[in-house]
């Protein structure tokens, strides 16, 4: 069993949660994430052309990167974070470019060392699979996929053919924050993806209230939210932390209604 699988298990649906290393104070940001209820932590990894995101990530990633923050900083505040919070699981989110700057093979054991349990890169496809994937796994890290909902049944056996810890599935076609898919759309593709694949399917995309979260989590194994968090990190500095822990104890309290309701 590994962390993400536990997590998984022991906390259905989970809360999946996002922040961008870097923007603000990270390691109290994280901290804020875990005490406010968060099951899994994605933690994002600045760039310069971030083009699945939104407005509100792109404004962190560029954030970050102006307060110098490198590949290094990164992997310093996940093994300070599993430090911290042995059981809680840390995914790394991003792009391919820092990932495979210094090659596939050190970049997994890198993560592996600093205690990172998936990896989402964002803009290698399945079909370039080699370019990541065999060194993660040979690390023991996840590489979790992303599912849309221009993922037709030819090409789902190829998003699901090595991927491990969940499904991420992006439930709106564009980027980051701006919308949110209708529920009747999102509980026809988590059916669609549940037939094919036993790993956890985590919808995400736009989901910004409690009540969008309680009424994904009714169908999904997890919620995934991200822009929102973003955006108060942006808009509260310093005192981020406490706006963070606060907005997401209100997420976690509406997920757990609706893990009363499916009991």
């Amino acid at each position: 069993m590994t962390r993400l699988s536990t997590a998984f298990a022991q906390v259905h649906p989970a809360l999946v949660t996002f922040v961008t290393a870097g923007d603000g104070d990270t390691p109290a940001i994280l901290d804020a994430l875990v005490a406010g209820g968060a099951t899994v932590i994605e933690l994002g990894m600045p760039f310069t052309d971030p083009m699945a995101d939104g407005p509100a990530i792109q404004a962190a990633n560029i954030r970050s990167l102006a307060a110098g923050t490198t590949t290094a900083d990164i992997l310093s505040i996940a093994r300070n974070f599993r430090t911290r919070h042995p059981d809680v699981p840390l995914v790394l989110m991003g792009y391919a470019n820092p990932m495979l700057r210094r090659g596939p093979d050190w970049f997994a054991a890198a993560a592996r060392d600093a205690g990172v349990d998936g990896v989402i890169c964002v803009d290698v496809p399945p079909e370039e699979d080699d370019a990541l994937g065999p060194a993660l796994r040979a690390a023991g890290i996840d590489l979790i996929r992303l599912a849309t909902p221009t993922t037709d049944v030819a090409r789902l056996p190829r998003v699901l053919d090595g991927a491990s810890g969940f499904i991420y599935y992006v439930s709106v076609a564009g980027i980051t924050g701006l919308q949110q898919a209708v529920q009747s759309s999102i509980e026809e593709a988590v059916a669609r993806l549940k037939a094919s694949t036993d790993l956890p399917i985590a919808v995400g995309f736009g989901v910004r209230t409690p009540d969008q979260a309680q009424a994904i989590a009714q169908v999904a194994d997890g919620v995934v939210v991200g822009s929102a968090i973003v955006e108060l990190v942006a808009k509260h500095g310093l005192d981020a932390p406490a706006a963070v822990r606060d907005y997401v104890a209100t997420l976690s309290a509406a997920i757990g209604t609706a893990r009363k309701v499916m009991a």
